[in-house]
């Protein structure tokens, strides 16, 4: 029998005025439209929202208005510096074996085309981004490298997003080490449309790349691949003008409402306020900021508040490298100790399947407890040492801060992020309100039991 597992150990039995509670706020949020109209509130009243940039500093004075507006105990921005990295202009074609313009957009930390003048190269094909890595150093010099792949599998995990990404965060290095004029790499996203997939390379060694580095669509690199195949000379025209333009101040927005018996003692839920500027942010992460606020509302309408603080937190920049994520982490440091529970909605809108989780051993059948609540919802218990909570999560899970998470059915969720597609007409109304039956129930039950959710490793460090 595994170690930790819930057959081996007593059932937990939630307390059943909680249970009656935690049941009726599922059903209120089955029939709300609240997180509806916050997500078409930020997607429409702000719009894109690119991490430092004016947009998301209006997207934290709508954040902190909201909660305000709504019954938080308490509403906060809490700033953090950051760099500045703006898109800029892009002409991308092939001009042999004939002119066609392609479908592209820069990837965060790209560097620019030369001052004045555009890149007109020979192309050399890379079936995959390993093949690129072993180019010698040099040897693309006066050229473009273009970086293709098999179109990323869609499932319902997202399982196929970490190995399809690898040529967008590294395939650049190696291209600049062989001294290419540029990088070209197929889009990471599952769908068929010709619309360019954006997101962020890798820094090296706090460096950033000083070649464009752009991707294109699925189909444009399909048809590059079948010229190469073909035997045509490949060559294009380039003309990008992103660039980065100094420190500037973005923020993590904290709503709380304020525990009753145990104030100082914290469940955490959120989302990222900020969204790359091709579409309005709709899916990604514009859905996770209105399913966790909504439903810690649902809560705060009670007649008494919970016994534990809730705090929603909206975190910025976090397509950029977590930097709010981190910046949470380190302005609340002397805190995390008192962090009893984190998660995060960063995966769409799409309807939640399984309740996971990482807590310490003897607080599994608790969370078992809370599965068999949800269960109604068409959710699963699935592992109970499953590290993670969401992306901005994880600066606080490595510090030892307990996690659960509330997966979603990922299957179209790499056709729509870091897409123009990313869109309000995307999001279910139904599916988004399911979201927030089910966050409402766990938090409140989180905020509530007479659990110790601490993980063993804490636990371990605290009786060394």
């Amino acid at each position: 029998m595994l170690a930790g597992s819930a057959l081996a150990q007593d059932a937990f039995e939630i307390d059943p005025a909680q249970a009656e509670t935690a049941e009726a706020l599922m059903a209120e949020a089955l029939d709300s439209d609240l997180a509806w109209s916050i997500v078409e509130s930020l997607t429409t009243e702000v719009g894109p929202r690119l991490a430092g940039s004016e947009a998301e500093e209006r997207a934290r004075a709508w954040g902190e208005a909201l909660g305000q507006s709504l019954s938080f105990d308490s509403v906060t921005v809490e700033p953090f510096t950051m760099p500045f990295w703006e898109r800029g202009e892009l002409e991308i074609s092939i001009t042999s074996p004939y002119e066609m313009a392609l479908h592209g957009t820069a990837l965060g930390g790209s560097g620019r085309s030369p001052i004045l003048r555009a890149i007109n190269s020979d192309v050399v094909y890379f079936r995959n981004v390993d093949a690129l890595t072993a180019a010698a150093d040099g040897s693309l010099e006066g050229k473009i490298a273009f970086v293709d792949g098999d179109p990323m599998v869609a499932t319902q995990t997202g399982a196929g997003y970490g190995p399809a990404n690898q040529r967008r965060r590294i395939g650049w290095q190696h291209a600049e080490r062989a001294g290419a004029d540029a990088i070209v790499v197929r889009s990471v996203g599952s769908d068929y449309h010709r619309n360019p997939h954006t997101g962020m390379i890798s820094s090296m060694d706090g460096d950033w790349a000083s070649i464009p580095v752009i991707a294109i669509s699925n189909p444009d690199a399909d048809h590059l691949r079948r010229l190469h195949n073909n035997g045509s000379p490949l060559a294009m025209h380039l003309r990008a003008t992103p660039g980065w333009h100094g420190e500037v101040t973005s923020g993590n927005v904290v709503l709380d409402i304020v525990g009753s018996e145990l104030p100082d003692e914290i469940v955490l839920i959120g989302g990222h306020l900020d969204s790359w500027d091709l579409g309005t942010g709709a899916v990604d992460d514009g859905a996770g900021v209105a399913i966790t606020v909504a439903a810690a509302e649902l809560i705060a309408q009670l007649p008494e508040r919970p016994r534990r603080t809730i705090r929603v937190v909206m975190f910025g920049a976090e397509e950029v490298g977590l930097l709010g994520a981190r910046a949470y982490a380190e302005q609340h440091a002397g805190e995390l100790g008192n962090h009893v529970m984190a998660t995060e909605s960063d995966f769409g809108a799409g309807r939640i399947w399984q309740l996971v989780s990482n807590v310490d051993a003897g607080a599994n059948p608790a969370i078992d407890a809370i599965g068999q609540i949800l269960t109604p919802l068409g959710i699963l218990r699935g592992g109970s040492e499953v590290p993670g909570g969401g992306p901005d999560i994880i600066p606080m899970a490595m510090q030892g801060v307990p996690t659960v998470r509330l997966n979603q059915d990922g299957m179209d969720y790499f056709d729509l992020h870091h897409t123009p597609d990313d869109t309000l007409d995307k999001i279910d109304p139904d599916a988004l309100a399911q979201n927030v039956a089910a966050y409402a129930a766990l938090v409140y039950l989180a905020a509530n039991m007479d659990v110790e959710f601490r993980t063993s490793a804490e636990e371990a460090a605290a009786e060394e």
